[in-house]
């Protein structure tokens, strides 16, 4: 019987999420039960030196740091005054206000990495305004739930950091690693709008804004320098102090909260209840996600001291279809548990077990990370339990139904597809830029 504790543990573990009882506390308990019944009370005499080696990692202080900076911005209007006025900017071109809130949402995962607060921002702002613009409802959601989760893969992404902390990979060729993939899916969803509009000129307006703002001359490009500068100098301090060697990972997100911090102060929204609900929220998401962190350890240690990780490869292994057909298989496991869990969680329950089955077959990590962050924003965003289609129909008109969002999320869909094959079929795009910086 003690053979199978670790099989035991897994399904014991699957049960429990299923019935709905908390992540971190299932990992938590369930790690303690079978490491007292594995080991006994010698359990709790290493335990203790493992969670502390954990959370003594350096690299972990960038989480706080960018989900700090992440919730200030939010608070500082930098993502309402960037609709507006990049919408002035492409306005008169068919599907111009689409293709503002594309770029808007690349900069905002540019500069917050945090996804759902980027998909409820954007779509409190610009969803009312493109549908009084004309928009479909369908396209207007699709464009918004794509926009919003581009911060899951553009650097500096949270997942990339604890992904680059768990499978052992540096975070600064991480973040270089994924900006070209990131900027690659960006230009599909601007040619589809484009595309869509000259067929489906309806669903796509161009000249039909009702912005508040109407620039001109030389105040359209004082208003868009205003505006696109700031956070333009944030990106720059934060990804060009990595790239450069200038900076750790952790290091520039420290520059990232102050640049953030000293944008508030310029726009003057840094008041002291800002302050308070922003260090109250940030507070709020990392003790969510260390405490998954520490529950997950405990439970890999004791799933790697039963055996678990040669159970692992052993499955994976007797499978057949070699290397490739692995990868196929973890990758489809993988988007099925986007289904059902977060990212945050399955990063940490799931890619320590996988970590060591990718090492032993000789793939390269970084371009496996790489993979797996644009194989989680695809899941986040599949129908019918993608989670950026729930924020978003948390904050979307009544009017907007949710058969809706899902008919206007498939055709993004099926370009992040596209984004996983040119990641597949093409490495470079991955690992092209680390070696030019870091090697």
């Amino acid at each position: 019987m003690k053979e199978y504790l670790d099989l035991i543990m897994v399904i014991a573990l699957i049960l429990c999420l299923m019935a709905g009882f908390p992540v971190a506390w299932t990992l938590g308990g369930v790690a303690t039960l079978f490491g007292l019944v594995g080991f006994g009370f010698d359990f709790f005499m290493f335990l203790p030196l493992r969670l502390w080696g954990r959370m003594t990692n350096f690299t972990l202080v960038a989480v706080p740091l960018f989900v700090f900076m992440g919730v200030v911005l939010e608070r500082s209007g930098l993502a309402e005054d960037l609709l507006k006025t990049m919408g002035d900017l492409f306005g008169r071109i068919r599907g111009g206000l689409a293709i503002s809130i594309v770029l808007v949402g690349a900069v905002l995962g540019a500069t917050t990495g945090i996804v759902g607060a980027t998909v409820v921002t954007m779509g409190i702002i610009s969803l009312p305004v493109m549908l009084r613009a004309g928009y479909s409802a369908e396209m207007a959601t699709g464009v918004i739930s794509a926009s919003g989760t581009l911060g899951q893969i553009i650097p500096p992404s949270i997942i990339l950091v604890i992904l680059g902390d768990i499978m052992g990979v540096s975070v600064g060729e991480l973040f270089a690693g994924s900006l070209l993939p990131g900027l690659v899916l960006v230009g599909c969803y601007i040619l589809y709008i484009l595309i869509y509009g000259f067929y489906r000129p309806k669903s796509v307006p161009s000249a039909a804004l009702h912005l508040e703002v109407r620039l001109r001359g030389m105040n359209a490009l004082y208003r868009f320098a205003g505006v696109l500068l700031p956070p333009a100098f944030l990106i720059v301090a934060v990804l060009g102090s990595i790239l450069f060697g200038i900076a750790s990972p952790t290091e520039a997100a420290g520059v990232g909260a102050l640049g953030a911090l000293l944008l508030a102060v310029a726009k003057r929204k840094l008041s002291w209840s800002t302050a308070k609900e922003s260090m109250i929220t940030t507070t709020r998401l990392c003790s969510m996600i260390f405490i998954i962190l520490l529950a997950a350890t405990a439970f890999g240690l004791v799933f790697r001291g039963l055996g678990g990780d040669d159970m692992v490869k052993g499955f994976f292994q007797g499978m057949g279809g070699g290397k490739w057909g692995v990868l196929v298989v973890v990758m489809i496991i993988l988007f099925l548990l986007g289904f059902v869990l977060d990212v945050i969680e399955i990063t940490f329950i799931v890619i320590p077990l996988l970590t060591p089955v990718f090492e032993h077959m000789g793939f390269d990590m970084l371009w496996i990370a790489v993979l797996i962050a644009v194989n989680f924003q695809t899941s986040f965003l599949t129908p019918p339990m993608g989670f950026s289609l729930f924020y978003l129909k948390g904050v979307s008109p009544p009017e907007v139904r949710t058969g809706q969002i899902y008919r206007g999320i498939i055709p993004f869909v099926a370009l992040q597809l596209v984004g996983l094959a040119v990641v597949i079929f093409i490495p470079s795009s991955v690992t092209w830029l680390p070696a030019v910086v870091f090697r």
